[in-house]
């Protein structure tokens, strides 16, 4: 007899979990109250314009790839992937940029340049933290269920890696001495909605994975892959329902046996939840059911930043620009205490944007292109109120991103698109616009954090940012990978392995064979 699952919310957690229960033989419920899949990784479509709402850095391909040919398909089947080249761009308000590749020798001369000394801290980097990969792996790959989890001998052996006092600030130290440079190495724990001076050494990997796997496009966006996804779980008979907002889980006792929608109940074995963790708690489970996630213990928990959005599509394209820019203020530190300790709207914003077109022209009309500007902000605060605020910071973007090389962006404007912590809050249902979820401090990971299989109630499961192992899309997709073997555990069922089907997307190669493709393509962006 097959076993009903319902899962709540139609993001990478919700598909990645519905792809692996269906393929183990559940039958599988998606309920998701937007009318697209994807949740923030979805797509904004207007006036022939695509953007991603959210993530538009693809890393790590290889476990969403693993997932896929479970379902007896691979990402390179359902999605057409573009490795880009240089990386990113990072300017630095200080003086000076970096256009990051996976070539060493050219990425050491692009760090000579802001600081000679440093260069050969490069290779060091990547090698002591291909070595922390190859260690902490099978960490980010199991639950972590109780402090017995910690006991475990793969993480005992990770030890010496993990380092929890340390920041990754203070790991890049032993390898570069100049602060733009470690801030080209570090900016990755905004991924996490994090400082680099705050965030845990662990994340350091970030920053490595992109260099020996590549920082990946999918033609389409982000959103594309979602779409791939849904899919691929409908061919294997999984009921995907939009516009189905749930209203409640419905319980026996502390079981939860299922979930209302106005369109009435669904009845089930198992309830995986992908929503917004600390919305859906507080919005959809009684608070008398939760003992360690109650109301009152939400609210008291660290959250990440916000972020400050503008999706612009334009008038003709900048192809002077690289597909991703990260500009860096020229006071940082002080950009990220407003951000993290005062609450306050920055003074001199850092900030991302996304010129997509460069390497994709499907996203715009022909003769026009994308942009899509992004920048940290406190997540939702009584200090700052967005009606009155987002006008002038707005402004101050434009102005800032004018500056840094889109010349006459203003100007150019045809379409345009903002959200604010306000609207993540109110339109997405995250609380307090917190786009990262939980914060990843110490005391906020592993077991700390809400579990794979949820310690509060019986018969739901998590998957999301809000859960072990934490957010960013290959994270998301490892967790629900942890949450759907922990299912398929309990009811006494085998969970597909993945099988070989062909090379994946974004396995790690030589660095002598990625240096003579980047030279092959010199001059190249993509």
């Amino acid at each position: 007899m097959k076993r009903d699952v319902v899962i709540v919310g139609a993001g990478p957690g919700g598909l990645a979990s519905a792809i692996l229960l269906a393929a183990s033989g559940f039958q599988v419920t998606l309920l998701e109250k937007m009318d697209t899949v994807g949740g923030r990784t979805s797509s904004i479509e207007a006036d022939g314009f695509r953007f991603d709402l959210g993530p538009t850095f693809f890393l790590y391909p290889k476990i969403l790839d693993e997932i896929l040919t479970v379902a007896g398909t691979s990402l390179r089947r359902e999605v057409e992937m573009v490795r880009l080249d240089p990386q990113y761009r990072v300017q630095f308000g200080a003086g000076g940029q970096i256009d990051a590749t996976a070539d060493p020798l050219e990425m050491e001369r692009q760090i000579a340049q802001i600081c000679p000394g440093d260069a050969q801290g490069f290779r060091r980097f990547i090698d002591d933290n291909r070595a922390k990969f190859n260690s902490i792996r099978s960490c980010l790959e199991r639950p972590f269920l109780g402090w017995g989890s910690l006991l475990a001998p793969e993480v005992i052996a990770s030890l010496p890696h993990i380092r929890p006092w340390e920041s990754v600030d203070g790991y890049l130290h032993r390898f570069f001495a100049d602060e733009r440079v470690r801030l080209a190495f570090s900016f990755q724990s905004k991924y996490l909605g994090m400082s680099p001076f705050r965030c845990p050494s662990l994340f350091s990997i970030l920053s490595y994975l992109e260099y020996d796997y590549g920082v990946w496009h999918p033609v389409g966006g982000c959103g594309e892959v979602s779409q791939a996804m849904a899919r691929v779980a409908e061919r294997l008979g999984v009921q995907i329902r939009l516009g189905e907002a749930v209203e409640a889980v419905e319980f026996e006792g502390k079981r939860a046996v299922g979930v209302r929608t106005r369109s009435g109940s669904y009845k089930a074995d198992a309830v995986v939840m992908n929503a917004d963790f600390a919305h859906a708690m507080s919005s959809l489970v009684p608070d008398s059911l939760r003992r360690n996630w109650t109301d009152k213990r939400l609210e008291e928990k660290q959250y990440s930043c916000s972020t400050f959005m503008l999706y612009l599509g334009v008038e003709g394209d900048f192809p002077e620009m690289p597909h991703h820019t990260i500009q860096i203020s020229s006071g940082y530190r002080q950009n990220l205490r407003e951000i993290e300790d005062l609450k306050v709207i920055p003074t001199e914003p850092s900030f991302y944007v996304q010129n997509a077109c460069v390497s994709d022209p499907s996203l715009a009309p022909k003769g026009c292109s994308t942009v899509y500007i992004l920048a940290p902000v406190p997540h939702k605060t009584a200090n700052i109120d967005w009606n009155v605020e987002k006008a002038a910071f707005r402004d101050r973007l434009l102005d800032a991103a004018e500056a840094a090389g889109f010349s006459g962006l203003r100007s150019r404007i045809k379409f345009e698109k903002m959200v604010t912590p306000s609207d993540w809050e109110s339109d997405y249902s995250i609380y307090r616009g917190a786009t990262f979820n939980l914060a990843h401090s110490l005391t906020q990971m592993l077991h700390f954090r809400p579990r794979n299989r949820f310690e509060d109630l019986d018969g739901m499961y998590l998957v999301g940012g809000g859960t072990h192992p934490g957010s960013g899309l290959p994270v998301i997709y490892e967790g629900a990978r942890i949450t759907a073997r922990l299912l398929c555990e309990d009811f006494g069922v085998s969970m597909p392995e993945p099988r070989s089907l062909e090379a994946p997307v974004g396995e790690a190669e030589p660095w002598g064979e990625i240096a003579a493709k980047v030279a092959s393509k010199a001059g190249s962006h993509c």
